[in-house]
């Protein structure tokens, strides 16, 4: 299937769940003869409306550039400005710096990574 095909079928598909969320089962490598069944979440941007997509792909295509994606979509800074904050809001951000578990603390103490009092520091800010 062309890239042409594969995006028609994408756009079909979403459109089809109307927003609504999509678990994959099934995964095969194209170029090889192999296949992961489970569970599958898709990533935050696949969950977005065809048209969102289409417009995040522009922007990163444009490197960010706000004027270039007034001239590509024919309309004015703050529609722009308005549709990437729609977007950017309707997208769960990872934390990059994530709290450590207690667990994680613990293994770091029985490592000898951190102190008794440095474990008990981090352990009391959990709370």
């Amino acid at each position: 299937m062309n890239g042409e095909g594969k995006i028609r079928d994408w756009q079909e598909l979403t459109q089809l769940t109307k927003g609504e969320p999509i678990v994959v089962e099934r995964v095969r490598l194209a170029e090889k003869d192999i296949a992961i069944e489970g569970s599958f979440e898709l990533p935050e941007l696949a969950r977005l409306p065809w048209e969102d997509q289409v417009f995040i792909a522009a922007f990163v295509r444009s490197h960010g550039s706000i004027k270039e994606m007034e001239q590509v979509f024919g309309v004015s800074y703050p529609t722009i400005k308005a549709r990437l904050t729609r977007i950017a809001d309707s997208l769960k951000f990872i934390d990059t710096d994530p709290a450590p578990s207690r667990t994680e603390i613990l293994d770091r103490l029985k490592r000898g990574e951190i102190n008794a009092q440095q474990a008990i520091r981090e352990l009391e800010t959990l709370k």
